[in-house]
């Protein structure tokens, strides 16, 4: 049977996770060259190539699998050495990576990581061997990396577990449809200019509530080109498909403050919302239309003490942090 050498499959995860061989070769404290022959020889025990030589590096479909080989093989060895008393964050000398923490991948949407996500990461206990590397991802396409082994758990809201994976929920992530009230008042009002249907009559204001029936056309804020919460909102209370503008704005904080700043109308998580709609910065359009996301938490089946200890904080925090 084929054993593949650990120093191989070390170099394999490091590789990707760096991008580059020569970032890889950096990270190891070896020359580019070593970390070439190890691919190579690699490549060779495994019969096929498992990299794709493009930047960032990529894996093949036969990487995939030595990838996820050897993040378990990282995994486990993080453990036995918590189990024997190690002190995992002592480097034994340098250029060697062994009794390092052990890196976790995880795939989480950005809404996540601004409102709840880093609160559970905090509470893994601190004497766990381990550090994060936080992969963004849609919460709809989180289900490619945990089949590629590009990470090892990831919220999800997929509920169909990945092969290989135990799925689990975790609660709903509710979104409010908000929009700063000068906004409102310039592309939801139904009389935009200003001007009354006869005399006396004022201009329609927030209070008054939004016309609803002009929000297909009215700027809206995405996230990227994978989000549809705003056109799929707009469609379902309108009934007709939207011609909005776009902002598009790829960051969670700065995709509130475009809204705040009334670039756009767009959907907001409760915990992002409630403190600009109490302070008056944002007006909610539809009160009764909340969008509810269900979340899951889908990890690597492989028995791990510290991927329990991650699963724990995640389910205990997302048990406050969510709607059932």
């Amino acid at each position: 049977m084929t054993r593949f050498p650990l120093d191989q499959l070390d170099t394999l995860r490091t590789i990707v996770d760096e991008g580059t061989f020569e970032a890889a070769a950096r990270r190891l404290h070896v020359t580019q060259s070593a970390v070439s022959q190890r691919v190579k020889q690699l490549e060779r025990s495994a019969g096929r190539v498992l990299l794709r030589r493009t930047t960032p590096v990529t894996t093949t479909e036969a990487g995939d699998v030595l990838l996820r080989h050897a993040r378990q093989v990282d995994l486990l060895a993080s453990d036995v050495l918590a189990r024997l008393g190690g002190d995992p964050a002592h480097r034994a000398e340098a250029g060697s990576d062994e009794h390092v923490p052990t890196t976790l991948p995880i795939a989480v949407n950005a809404d996540s990581t601004a409102t709840w996500f880093l609160d559970a990461l905090a509470a893994v206990p601190p004497t766990a061997p381990v550090v994060f590397d936080l992969r963004r991802a849609d919460q709809q396409h989180t289900a490619e990396l945990l089949r590629s082994g590009d990470v090892l758990a990831a919220v999800t809201a997929t509920r169909e577990p990945v092969q290989g994976c135990s799925s689990e929920p975790l609660g709903v992530m509710r979104y409010r449809a908000v929009a700063s009230p000068g906004f409102v008042e310039r592309w939801l009002s139904s009389d935009p200019a200003g001007r009354g249907d006869g005399a006396g009559a004022t201009r329609a204001r927030p209070s008054n509530g939004p016309d609803l029936a002009r929000l297909g056309r009215a700027p809206m804020v995405v996230f990227d080109r994978a989000d549809d919460l705003q056109h799929d909102f707009a469609r379902r209370l309108t009934g007709h498909e939207p011609l909005s503008p776009r902002h598009h704005v790829p960051a969670s904080a700065d995709f509130a403050r475009a809204i705040v700043l009334g670039l756009g109308w767009g959907m907001l998580p409760e915990a992002q919302a409630h403190p600009e709609l109490d302070a008056g910065r944002l007006v909610e359009l539809a009160p009764a239309d909340p969008v509810d996301v269900p979340l899951f938490w889908q990890r690597w089946t492989l028995a791990s003490p510290l991927l329990d200890a991650v699963t724990d904080a995640v389910r205990a925090t997302a048990r406050h942090a969510l709607h059932p």
